[in-house]
C-alpha cells in the first residue's frame, strides 16, 4: 500500500508544458490596447508559431501595434500559471477573455518577462495580448510555457532576482568603499573615487537592466530606464580617468584625450536626459539623438580603445596592465561581442553576459587597487627603515662630533704631561731594586696604552691628511700582510690576500694601513683558533674600489654589529672601541665606504669602498 502512494504522487507532479502556435493580427492606427478593439467577428488572425514569432514594426504597410492571442490549453492543477519569456514592445497589455490582468509601460525597454496566475477554470479560455513599439519589434520572444504555478514562479523568479542579487552587491560594495574615503585623504583618492562610481554604476545597471524590476513593479519602468541611461553616462568617464591613471596618457596622450571628449559626451547626454525629463518628452529627439541611437556606438569605440591600450602596456610587462588586461579584457571581449550581435539582430538579441563579464573586469580593478596600497605600504615601511637608519647615522654624527671637539680640546693637554711622567718613570727604573722595577715597567706599558689612545683621539679629531698620494692597493697590504701574519700564526690563524696590482686610490699611505691594521687585527682576535682562515681580496667595480676582509671567527649578534665604530663599544675585555671609531673616521675622510655583515658563529666580513683614481 506504501508503495502504490508513492506512485500515485509521482504520477500528479506535472512538468510544464511549451505553448508553440498562437495567431496574430496588426493593431489599427488609432488602437489603444482596448479589448473591445479586437473583439469584432470580421477581424482577420494569422497563425504564427515559436519558429517565426517576432514581426518588425513601422512596416510601410502596417502599424505599430500588434494583437496576439492563443488558447489556454486543459489545466489540471488548480494553482497553474503561463510563463512567456519574453513578450517584445514598449506598451504590453494583456486580457484573459475581457478582463485586463497585466499592462506594462516603459519608453525605451522592449523586452517583457511575464508570468501570469491561472486556475483549473481557465482551461480553453482566450489571452488577448497587445504589444507597441514605435521602432522595433512585436510580438513572443522565447518560450512560452503553461504548467505548476510553484515550478514556473521558482524558474521566473530565478532568471531576474539574479540579477537584482548582483547588482545590489556592486551597490553595497562601493558604498562600503566609499564610506572609507574619509580616512583616505589624498592617498589615491581620486583612483579610489573612480572605482567607487565604475562599480556603483555597474550595479545600477545590472539592476536596471533585469526584468524582475519591470515585472514585480512595472509601474517604475520609466524610471529603471533612466537611472540606467544615466550610470552609463556617469560610468563611462570614470573608467576613462581609471583607465588613464593605471596606464598613464597613452602614445600622444590618447587616453587623455578619450577621457575629455568622453567626459563632454556625458555631460552632453546627461542635459539632453534632463531636457527630455523636464520637458514631458517633448524633447524626445534631442534624447534619442545623444543616448538612444549613439551611446551603443560609442560604447563600442570606448571599450575597443581601452582594450587595445592596456594590451599594449601588458605586452610591456606591466604587472598592473596584465591584471587590467586579463579582467578588462574579458569584459570589453564579451560586451562588444554582445552589442555587434545586438545590432546585427536589429535589436533582438536581449544582452545577458556583459553583467557576469563585469566581476571579473570589478576583480581586477579591486586587486588592481589593492596592489597599490600594498605598493605604498612597502614603501613607507622602506622609508621607514630608512629614516631609521638617518637618525642612527645623524646621532652616530652628533656623538662622533663630541667627542671630536672633546679630543680636540684635552688631547694636546694630557699629552704633554704623559711624556714628562713616562721620562721620570724611565730614570726611576735606574735607581729602583728588582721589585720595584717591576712595578715601574708597569706604570710605562699602561702611559704607552694611554698615548696610543690619546693618538687615535687625535686622529679622530684630525682626520685630514697632511700627505695625499695615489697609493697602490696591493703594495700597501704588501706591508700590513707582514706585520699581521706572525700575528695571525700566533692565533693558529691564515692569511691569504688576492689583490690585482694595478689598483690605485687617492689617500694618505699610513692612515690607510692604519685602518686596515685595526680591521684586520679584530679578524684575528676573534679567530676560535686551530682552523681561522681570513681572507682579503680587492676588485674594481663602477668606478670604485673595493676591499673585503673576511673572516670565520666567532661573530658578531645583530645589536652589536649596530653599534660598530660607537666609542667606548667593544667586545674585547680591554677594548676601549677607539680603534674602529678611527678606523671608520679614516675611511670617511678618503671618501670611502665601509660596511659589515655578521653571523654569530660563522664569521665577519667587512667591505671597504674607495673611489678608484686612474693615473
Amino acid at each position: 500500500m506504501p508503495h502504490e502512494l508513492v506512485f500515485a504522487a509521482a504520477e500528479e507532479v506535472r512538468q510544464p508544458e511549451a505553448i508553440t502556435g498562437w495567431e496574430v493580427k496588426w493593431g489599427d492606427a488609432n488602437d489603444q490596447g482596448f479589448i473591445s478593439e479586437v473583439m469584432g467577428e470580421d477581424e482577420i488572425w494569422e497563425k504564427q508559431g515559436a519558429d517565426r514569432s517576432m514581426v518588425r514594426s513601422q512596416n510601410m504597410q502596417h502599424t505599430d501595434s500588434l494583437w496576439t492571442r492563443l488558447e489556454i490549453p486543459p489545466l489540471h492543477d488548480e494553482s497553474s500559471a503561463i510563463r512567456f519569456e519574453n513578450i517584445k514592445g514598449t506598451h504590453i497589455v494583456i486580457y484573459l477573455e475581457d478582463r485586463k490582468v497585466y499592462e506594462n509601460y516603459h519608453y525605451n525597454y522592449d523586452n517583457n518577462a511575464v508570468f501570469l496566475p491561472l486556475s483549473v477554470e481557465n482551461s480553453g479560455n482566450t489571452l488577448y495580448i497587445w504589444s507597441q513599439n514605435e521602432n522595433g519589434w512585436l510580438g513572443i520572444k522565447g518560450d512560452v510555457q503553461i504548467g505548476p504555478y510553484a515550478m514556473l514562479q521558482e524558474k521566473y523568479i530565478h532568471n531576474g532576482l539574479i540579477d537584482v542579487i548582483l547588482g545590489s552587491t556592486f551597490i553595497f560594495t562601493s558604498l562600503v568603499m566609499l564610506s572609507c574615503t574619509f580616512f583616505l585623504g589624498q592617498f589615491h583618492k581620486g583612483l579610489w573615487m573612480s572605482l567607487c562610481v565604475v562599480m556603483g554604476s555597474i550595479g545600477v545597471m545590472v539592476i536596471t537592466y533585469s526584468q524582475f524590476l519591470y515585472t514585480f513593479y512595472q509601474v517604475y519602468g520609466d524610471l529603471y530606464s533612466l537611472l540606467f541611461d544615466l550610470a552609463m553616462l556617469l560610468g563611462m568617464p570614470a573608467l576613462c580617468y581609471f583607465f588613464e591613471q593605471i596606464i598613464g596618457p597613452g602614445v600622444y596622450g590618447i587616453f587623455t584625450k578619450l577621457r575629455k571628449i568622453q567626459w563632454a559626451y556625458s555631460v552632453v547626454a546627461v542635459l539632453s536626459l534632463f531636457i527630455y525629463v523636464i520637458t514631458g518628452g517633448q524633447w524626445d529627439w534631442l534624447y534619442n539623438l545623444f543616448v538612444q541611437n549613439v551611446v551603443g556606438f560609442v560604447l563600442v569605440i570606448l571599450l575597443t580603445i581601452l582594450f587595445v591600450g592596456t594590451i599594449a602596456k601588458a605586452l610591456q610587462r606591466n604587472r598592473e596592465a596584465i591584471l587590467l588586461a586579463t579582467g578588462f579584457g574579458i569584459f570589453s571581449f564579451i560586451s562588444v561581442l554582445e552589442l555587434l550581435w545586438y545590432y546585427q539582430r536589429n535589436g533582438t538579441y536581449h544582452l545577458l553576459w556583459w553583467k557576469w563579464s563585469m566581476v571579473a573586469f570589478v576583480i581586477s580593478l579591486i586587486a588592481i587597487l589593492g596592489s597599490r596600497f600594498a605598493e605604498k605600504h612597502n614603501k613607507v615601511l622602506q622609508y621607514s627603515k630608512e629614516l631609521e637608519l638617518f637618525n642612527n647615522e645623524l646621532q652616530r654624527s652628533e656623538k662622533m662630533e663630541i667627542i671630536s671637539e672633546l679630543a680636540a680640546s684635552v688631547a694636546h693637554e694630557v699629552r704633554n704631561p704623559l711624556q714628562v711622567t713616562r721620562g721620570f718613570l724611565q730614570l726611576m727604573t735606574e735607581q729602583e731594586d728588582n721589585k720595584n722595577k717591576g712595578y715601574v715597567r708597569i706604570a710605562l706599558e699602561e702611559l704607552d696604552r694611554a698615548s696610543g689612545i690619546i693618538t687615535d683621539f687625535l686622529t679622530f679629531a684630525k682626520p685630514e691628511f697632511d700627505h695625499i698620494i695615489s697609493l697602490n692597493i696591493s703594495n700597501e697590504f704588501d706591508h700590513i700582510e707582514g706585520i699581521l701574519v706572525p700575528m695571525a700564526n700566533l692565533e693558529g690563524g691564515k692569511i691569504t690576500t688576492d689583490i690585482p696590482p694595478n689598483l690605485h686610490i687617492r689617500g694618505n699611505s699610513s692612515k690607510f694601513k692604519q685602518a686596515f691594521i685595526n680591521i684586520i687585527k679584530n679578524s684575528i682576535e676573534a679567530l676560535q683558533g686551530g682552523q681561522g682562515q681570513i681572507d682579503i681580496w680587492a676588485y674594481s667595480q663602477e668606478g670604485k674600489v673595493k676591499v673585503h676582509v673576511r673572516d670565520n671567527g666567532e661573530g658578531m649578534s645583530e645589536e652589536a654589529l649596530s653599534r660598530l665604530g660607537e666609542p667606548y663599544f667593544s667586545n674585547k675585555i680591554k677594548g676601549t672601541g677607539l680603534g674602529m671609531m678611527v678606523t671608520f673616521r679614516i675611511v670617511e675622510a678618503m671618501n670611502g665606504q665601509i660596511s659589515f655583515t655578521s653571523t654569530k658563529g660563522v664569521g665577519t666580513e667587512a667591505v671597504v669602498s674607495f673611489p678608484e683614481f686612474i693615473e
